[in-house]
């Protein structure tokens, strides 16, 4: 499955060929203090290989990678939540440095904020984000998601405690 976002920018599966963007652009503090410790730092060739084995396994398709002009700029995707949780699903996404401001990530977004509510059905999308990550805030504000709330002392990074910043958008607001 491919998604053709206009701008030169597609949202599509991880492949082999991917491994050394995904090195080159992940390992990046800049980019990893951001994300939740699965994305680690420093970001190596066996971390890229196991992500690619992992999301070509032949599932149904929940992460992408984002392409701009043809290149691997980073990935997206949307983790299925279970029990009382089902029918919302979190979301989750990363840019490397040099696509950041770009609108990237909003046109992403919108993206697979479509594929998450209008064809897989999720009921509720949600993402948490670090506090302090405000152009990670507005992207998801362009996009319709609603803050609803602030996670005090939610994560553990870097062995640093911080809050994040509850974000959600609705098939049916």
């Amino acid at each position: 499955m491919i998604f053709d976002c206009g701008d030169e920018i597609r949202l599509r599966p991880f492949a082999r060929e991917d491994r050394e963007s995904l090195v080159r652009l992940g390992n990046n503090h800049n980019v990893s203090k951001w994300l939740a410790n699965l994305f680690p730092h420093p970001y190596t060739l066996e971390d890229a290989d196991a992500w690619i084995a992992h999301n070509l396994d032949g599932s149904v398709r929940y992460n992408f990678a984002i392409e701009v002009r043809g290149e691997m700029a980073g990935g997206i995707g949307l983790k299925p939540m279970a029990d009382v949780h089902a029918g919302t699903a979190e979301l989750g996404y990363w840019l490397g440095e040099p696509y950041w401001g770009q609108g990237v990530a909003t046109t992403a977004v919108a993206a697979i904020s479509a594929y998450g509510l209008d064809e897989l059905l999720f009921v509720r999308l949600q993402a948490e984000v670090f506090a302090g990550n405000n152009a990670s805030m507005r992207v998801l504000e362009k996009n319709g998601f609603v803050r609803e709330g602030v996670l005090r002392k939610h994560i553990r990074k870097n062995g640093v405690i911080s809050d994040c910043v509850l974000y959600a958008r609705l098939r049916n607001p």
